[in-house]
């Protein structure tokens, strides 16, 4: 089926659909990750976002109920170049273009993803339509440019839990009595395992993962959980998650996680990073075109080493607004030097732009886990 996308600066690009007709809107971002890309098109960071993939044929293995890092797609429309529709893998349960198609998202293919990552890398990221409906390359230009501006957007409300919950046997459990339910009694493990608050605005379910492997009982809760309700909990540390859009907006997090920098360890990650750079006095910024993939050179600081990371954020932490004598940079990307870890000097607290629990990606910086719980156990 015949479509089209079209971008706010007028530049248009045919292609065709493998999901049947449909429309889609947003932010239109590249990854560039060879594989991964149920990961990907579930991870909260992504929403508002059409993302396009880089490595040329997309669907080989198919797609199973494991690989996801949320309860649905986040993405808003899904970008290939080539769309494989016959898998081979002894994991898939289905078809990518089921998989989009039952859950509404709009999977496009026969595009020259080439020229647009070259265009997005030379000219930034930028808002979009892609459509079968309609295909005035003048009128969808036009829809594309009243689209929101990324910068200023608080996305978080839209892909945070309702309700707070455990993670037991590998998925959700809901707290009995929810929200009025969260106080010291909260933990069922609390005498055997170190206890952790998760604000979740957008979180990855392997964080969780990472995080219960790592031998905490985590509790995750609401975007807007005010910092009395964390208290109440008394937990032993304090995690904060990955999430979408601009870290400037969400104030109300912003101005919780201020309150909280003195009472627990607490370890932040990508839009948790930011949210904790701005808590601490920082500024942030809009990325030309963002950091996505799975192949990011990161170097540690500290150790000299040089870490291959998996990312996906499209604003930083402003590296000189952060620097000062209570704040050592720890992490640096090496190819544009923006600023990917700092920790306090004075405070158990510290962050990374990256994703140390991958999906997908290498497992390069899975160590941070463990220094969250040497944190936490040196400050008992």
């Amino acid at each position: 089926m015949k479509a089209l996308l079209a971008l706010e600066d007028g530049r248009t690009f045919a292609c065709r659909s493998f999901t049947g007709p449909g429309r889609a809107s947003g932010e239109v971002v590249f990854n560039t990750s060879m594989t991964g890309y149920q990961e990907v098109l579930t991870d909260p960071s992504y929403n508002g976002q059409m993302v396009t993939m880089t490595y040329p044929l997309v669907g080989s293995y198919g797609v199973n109920a494991q690989d996801v890092e949320s309860g649905r797609i986040q993405v808003a429309a899904f970008i290939v170049k080539e769309y494989q529709s016959h898998p081979s893998n002894y994991r898939a349960t289905g078809h990518l273009a089921d998989y989009l198609k039952n859950q509404g998202i709009l999977g496009i293919e026969q595009l020259d993803t080439r020229a647009l990552t070259r265009h997005i890398r030379n000219a930034g990221a930028m808002r979009a339509v892609a459509s079968t409906e309609e295909l005035d390359p003048d009128l969808l230009v036009h829809q594309a440019n009243r689209i929101p501006p990324m910068s200023g957007l608080d996305l978080t409300r839209d892909v945070t839990t309702d309700l707070p919950y455990r993670w037991t046997d590998g998925k959700p459990e809901p707290i009995p009595g929810g929200m009025e339910a969260l106080s010291a009694d909260v933990w069922l493990f609390r005498d055997r395992k170190p206890a952790v608050v998760a604000f979740d605005f957008g979180i990855k379910y392997n964080i969780l993962r990472s995080l219960t492997a790592e031998g905490f009982e985590v509790v995750t809760v609401p975007s807007t959980t005010r910092a009395k309700t964390i208290e109440s909990m008394a937990p032993d540390g304090i995690f904060l998650s990955n999430g979408p859009g601009d870290p400037e907006p969400v104030t109300e997090a912003i101005d919780t996680i201020r309150s909280l920098l003195d009472y627990r360890p607490v370890f932040g990650i990508c839009l948790g990073h930011q949210l904790l750079g701005l808590a601490l006095g920082g500024t942030t910024s809009k990325l030309k075109f963002g950091h996505r993939g799975a192949n990011q050179p990161v170097k540690n600081m500290r150790t000299g080493r040089i870490e291959i990371t998996s990312q996906n954020h499209g604003f930083v932490v402003d590296l000189e607004s952060i620097r000062g004598e209570d704040v050592e940079i720890t992490h640096v990307n090496l190819n544009d030097n923006t600023l990917e870890g700092f920790r306090h000097l004075k405070l158990p607290v510290f962050a990374v732009q990256y994703h140390p629990e991958a999906s997908p990606g290498p497992h390069d910086a899975g160590y941070l886990f463990g220094e969250f719980r040497r944190l936490i156990e040196a400050a008992k």
